[in-house]
């Protein structure tokens, strides 16, 4: 908690001392209008490259395939807006760089094939596949097949 908060600390004052520096430079006015023209864009390529992703993870899905660089992708996307829309020029580089197809594909497959994160088909890992027999639960019910899986019988009364 404490490197966090020393790291925030640092990061605030980099973006300080870098816009009193551009600010001295191009002056008071411009800084702003490009650190609003830089979050406003960044806004936009983040919502098409967006767009890119999730049409990229729902084809592997329809494939059948886990769309774990698409998801670490989506997530660096979500960090590359936050960073965008934080006002400075140090987060809006570091934004960017995140907006780049080839190095957020690059982290993505680092990320996945690191085992830090893992996914699972609909985001849990069942202990067994969800339709198969409990032990004891293999024998031939009275008065018909055994189907895999365990009956409940009951009563209904639709209302309406």
């Amino acid at each position: 908690m404490g490197k966090l908060f020393l790291l925030l600390i640092g990061l605030v004052l980099l973006e300080l001392t870098v816009m009193i520096e551009v600010g001295s430079v191009m002056g008071a006015l411009p800084t702003v209008g490009l650190l609003v023209l830089a979050a406003v864009i960044g806004s936009s390529l983040v919502r098409s490259e967006g767009i890119k992703t999730l049409l990229n993870a729902q084809q592997k899905m329809q494939q059948g395939e886990m769309p774990g660089r698409e998801v670490m992708g989506g997530m660096m996307l979500a960090l590359a807006g936050l960073l965008l829309i934080i006002p400075g020029f140090v987060t809006d580089f570091f934004g960017i760089l995140l907006l780049l197809p080839w190095l957020r594909n690059r982290l993505a497959d680092k990320l996945v094939g690191s085992g830090q994160f893992r996914m699972q088909m609909g985001g849990f890992q069942a202990q067994r596949p969800p339709f198969e027999a409990r032990p004891g639960e293999d024998e031939e019910p009275p008065g018909g097949a055994n189907r895999g899986g365990t009956t409940i019988e009951g009563e209904f009364e639709r209302k309406e």
